[in-house]
């Protein structure tokens, strides 16, 4: 049973797949960019970041570490003088993989495994939305609710002032009302008072 045994072995010998990832690394390294399968490219990523990180300090040891790995002189120049400049404010991450589809014949899932400083065409995008506004995973409702709040605040303002305006008017109006309701009783003597006089009128022409 294989129990916690993550090495993915690629159906080749100890020597076989030691001798094609060194080959391979030093192909990337050379190129900055290597077409082959899936497998072997997250087993390569393995393989050659430690080496990138090593290549971030230049000394005697480290070259000849790389080199025991690579067995590439050429690789190992072009590692410590080029790469590890360009990816000297990395904190990991240097290798990145692009699935291409599979390939005819076997259909095995082809990608390509570059060197994420090398791409031009990505760093310019990663450039553009850097410079652009931040944008975050929140939703943004708080400053949704925020301006919907201030707004029923600005609609209520006049509300209020209406309403308090409201009161004074109906206590301006009531007391007219009185006035004229004591107004008309008077008027109502007054026009009995009339009557009255004619009917003494009346009875003072009778007696006579």
């Amino acid at each position: 049973m294989r129990h916690g045994k993550k090495v993915n072995h690629l159906g080749r010998t100890a020597s076989h797949r030691k001798a094609m990832l060194s080959n391979m690394a030093s192909s990337l390294i050379l190129h900055k960019r290597v077409s082959t399968t899936v497998a072997k490219a997250k087993a390569l990523r393995k393989y050659v970041e430690p080496l990138l990180t090593k290549s971030k300090s230049d000394t005697t040891h480290s070259r000849r570490t790389c080199f025991a790995y690579l067995q590439n002189k050429e690789s190992v120049k072009e590692l410590f003088d080029e790469v590890s400049t360009k990816v000297a404010n990395r904190p990991g991450g240097y290798t990145r993989i692009l699935k291409t589809g599979y390939r005819l014949g076997d259909n095995a899932e082809m990608c390509v495994i570059e060197l994420v400083d090398y791409n031009e065409d990505m760093l310019a995008k990663d450039t553009s939305t850097s410079t652009g506004a931040k944008r975050t995973r929140r939703r943004g409702g708080s400053k949704k609710s925020d301006a919907a709040a201030a707004a029923t605040d600005a609609t209520a303002a006049p509300k209020a002032k209406d309403k308090a305006a409201a009161p004074a008017a109906t206590a301006a109006a009531e007391p007219a009302t009185p006035a004229k309701e004591e107004a008309a009783p008077e008027a109502t003597d007054a026009a009995d008072a009339p009557a009255e006089s004619t009917d003494s009128k009346d009875e003072t022409k009778d007696a006579q």
